[in-house]
């Protein structure tokens, strides 16, 4: 595959996130993200902020909806597209979404924008490529992957 081709792709997976996370209900305390993770083209799974009971972010809804429908590990050479940077830090005290994707052993991240540091400070894509994880951000997409957190940034 081409890089002008996988960046059509990685354009096309990161809208169906976008569509994910516009499913997210606003709270004063929290963004509204989108995640899918796809595997030789297909969705295996998706997730959005809330989603699942618990104050869940939406990569951990994601991983958490694959692990319960799957008799298998996290297939290798699945990627996970967010439309916002994977957390490093939860307020909560749950373990971060960073973790839990290195964990699951997903080596490919697709990002639509970096966490803003309204609520911490973000270095998610720090510690992921220092684990060997590529991570790769979509451009041209940011007003989209930030739309459904303006109640948050205004």
């Amino acid at each position: 595959m081409t890089a002008d081709q996988q960046n059509e792709k990685d354009i096309q997976y990161m809208r169906l996130a976008i569509e994910q996370a516009n499913l997210s209900i606003p709270v004063p305390t929290a963004y509204c993200v989108g995640a899918i993770i796809v595997k030789d083209s297909r969705v295996l799974s998706s997730g959005y902020s809330r989603e699942l009971p618990g104050n869940t972010h939406a990569e951990e809804c994601a991983l958490l909806k694959l692990s319960l429908n799957s008799t298998t590990l996290i297939p290798n050479g699945a990627a996970i597209y967010t439309t916002m940077e994977p957390c490093s830090t939860r307020l909560s005290g749950k373990r971060s979404c960073v973790d839990q994707i290195l964990e699951a052993g997903i080596m490919r991240v697709v990002i639509g924008v970096e966490e803003p540091d309204h609520f911490v400070k973000c270095v998610g894509v720090d510690l992921l490529r220092e684990k060997g994880v590529e991570v790769v951000r979509v451009k041209g997409l940011e007003e989209e992957c930030l739309k459904p957190n303006r109640h948050v940034l205004g």
